[in-house]
């Protein structure tokens, strides 16, 4: 039999708040973790293996592979019970089998057969151990299949910017025997201007990879040139059956790997495997159990049904019914993501688009080509939280803007001109009230990008990075500051900036708040506040609807490393409003030849060739 999805602990560098994510137990219990694989459950104790990695994602396998029997083995020695239990898509819980374990002095296997005819809508399967005058100790408990399934091997890449944290992921991938058995390649698309090879622990963890590591250094073309370096050099130099996308700033659950593997190969038709996140600083919170783009609105969201921000610690699987369904996806992020071969051999490359949206056009490209993305549960990474990024305000805010247009004139099948239109003027305005003049130029910057059409995507891979800078540097509110010490204490009433900050109700009062804050923003500000903040704004309270009755103010970072000097400019306001209105009048009229046009030229910016030309042009 094949192991698809074995049962892991905690590993010794672990702290204890993870443990929900392996184990459920109760208060008063606490199994020893004796390796990765083995642990032993004290007298008089109950754990749950109902758990994010442990439960297995039964509803995925039968929707998605050719698998219809699991098996639950395991080795066990001591004295206690197995009991096996599934869940229905509502959450309730049925038992299925059980097996009493009576003072085995020498290990034991146990083999628990399921069926997974069931689960087409939802539903986990998992193990309960109970004990009662002894201990007992469980050993290499796995899910397998009877029927062997292809032998596939994975290439990895990693593009990287932070070299500490590739080879702290580097290290992870090479820390399990069974993980380097199914890998074959592993590319590193060194990006930064601090070398891989140059970081300590390097020799270490290239060594601990066996040759299987090549270190490709080139200038920095963003993830979507580090992430296509890694599929160009696996299709093109190598016979790996799959290719897998990951970031460097995370903490691997090397099983993650084994699991996208074993569902890929066994899966009915090719299919795109995504890994979920979780949150790299709160670890047993789950980001999403699956997302979508919205092609109305072309925003991406949260899928229907599913569940997000979900803590383990404060509701276990078992205790949380929503996650239970099946919940289909149409993209998964690159933090860490698996390609069958055939994917990227029919779909093409991705686009040039440096950062942003690059993952979510993908998928929806291959879609179109007949090759669905899974994000698969049980499979998953550590990644910071976008709670501590900003990227729709600070350099990445460009980024957003045009490579949001562009998957939009590819990929939407409706006419979205009004509300791409509509929603941009609205969030113009909203940031000019903040006076986060930066991004308004950003933003225009990339939607008059847009209208000149595809012809430059690939050159902006290296000119658009130091263009945005350049366009930043121009504006007080992208400078960042150690603190707000280094200004004078504020003015600002702080009671009245406490009522500022309630939000409004009702779109009439929306209205009348928003219109105050314009016509203020018309007028000359108080010559003082150009060297005085008149309030410092933590970035939770950086709303509009505050900083728009405001004539200057320091405002924190999102990630809390520093704070920016905002100063109200009515001219800027002026301008940029105008340019804003002018922009998207244009992108609305021009919108139906904008389509063709990079419609058009879709087959050449995702060729090989142009890639090829792209990673030579040093």
């Amino acid at each position: 039999m094949d192991a698809v999805h074995r049962i892991i602990l905690p590993r010794d560098d672990d702290p204890l708040d993870v443990r929900p994510m392996y184990l459920d137990e109760p208060e008063n219990v606490h199994c020893q973790v004796d390796s990765r694989r083995g642990l032993t459950v004290p007298e008089h104790a109950k754990v749950s293996f109902a758990t994010y990695f442990n439960a297995f994602p039964a509803s995925y396998w039968k929707r998605w592979t050719v698998v219809d029997e699991v098996v639950l083995r395991m080795r066990v020695r001591g004295s206690g019970r197995i009991d096996v239990y599934r869940s229905k898509p509502s959450g309730d819980v049925v038992h299925l089998e059980g097996s009493f374990v009576r003072d085995a002095a020498d290990w034991t296997s146990l083999e628990f057969p399921v069926s997974l005819r069931p689960f087409e809508d939802g539903g986990l399967i998992w193990f309960d151990a109970f004990t009662h005058e002894t201990p007992l100790e469980i050993q290499d408990a796995e899910w397998a299949v009877r029927t062997p399934l292809p032998v596939k091997k994975v290439a990895v890449s990693i593009t990287t910017m932070r070299p500490h944290d590739a080879v702290e992921a580097l290290r992870a991938l090479g820390s399990d025997p069974a993980v380097l058995d199914v890998v074959s390649n592993v590319f590193v698309a060194d990006q930064g201007a601090v070398k891989v090879r140059s970081v300590a622990g390097f020799a270490e963890a290239e060594a601990g990879l066996g040759g299987r590591l090549e270190v490709i250094e080139q200038d920095n073309l963003g993830g979507a040139g580090g992430f296509t370096r890694g599929m160009f050099e696996a299709v093109e130099h190598t016979d790996a059956d799959q290719i897998m996308l990951m970031d460097d700033d995370i903490r691997l659950e090397p099983e993650a790997v084994l699991r996208s593997n074993a569902f890929a190969r066994a899966a009915a038709s090719p299919v795109i495997v995504g890994s979920h996140m979780l949150n790299l600083q709160a670890r047993t919170r789950l980001h999403s159990t699956a997302e979508i783009v919205d092609l109305g609105t072309c925003f991406w969201r949260a899928a229907p049904g599913a569940v997000t921000d979900h803590d383990f610690a404060v509701s276990s699987l078992r205790e949380t019914p929503e996650l239970h369904p099946r919940v289909d996806a149409t993209y998964n992020g690159w933090w860490m993501c698996l390609f069958p071969r055939e994917v990227i051999e029919r779909t093409g490359y991705p686009l040039p688009l440096f950062i942003k949206w690059d993952d979510a056009e993908y998928s929806l490209r291959a879609l179109e080509h007949g090759y669905p993305t899974v994000s698969l549960p049980g499979s998953a990474v550590w990644h910071m939280p976008w709670t501590d990024k900003n990227d729709s305000t600070d350099w990445q805010a460009y980024f957003h803007t045009r490579n949001r247009l562009v998957l939009a004139a590819l990929h939407s099948p409706y006419d979205v001109r009004n509300g791409i239109v509509k929603h941009g003027l609205k969030l113009s305005l909203r940031h000019l009230l903040s006076m986060e003049y930066s991004t308004v130029v950003l933003q225009q910057k990339a939607i008059e990008d847009f209208l000149d059409g595809p012809a430059g995507l690939f050159d902006s891979l290296r000119s658009a990075l130091p263009m945005v800078r350049a366009l930043r540097e121009e504006h007080s509110d992208a400078q960042r500051l150690e603190s707000a010490r280094e200004f004078p204490p504020p003015t600002f009433d702080m009671v009245r900036a406490e009522a500022l900050l309630r939000p409004s109700k009702g779109k009439a009062t929306i209205a009348v708040r928003a219109a105050k804050s314009v016509l203020h923003n018309l007028r000359p500000p108080q010559a003082s506040a150009g060297d005085r903040p008149q309030l410092n704004v933590p970035a939770l309270n950086a709303r509009w609807f505050l900083l728009g009755n405001l004539d200057s103010a320091t405002v924190s970072t999102a990630d809390g490393t520093g704070v920016a000097f905002y100063k109200r400019d009515p001219d800027q306001f002026r301008s940029l409003m105008a340019r804003a209105i002018r922009n998207y009048r244009r992108l609305g009229k021009e919108w139906p030849r904008l389509r063709r046009q990079y419609r058009d030229a879709l087959p050449d910016l995702t060729s090989a060739e142009q890639w090829r030309k792209a990673f030579e042009n040093r």
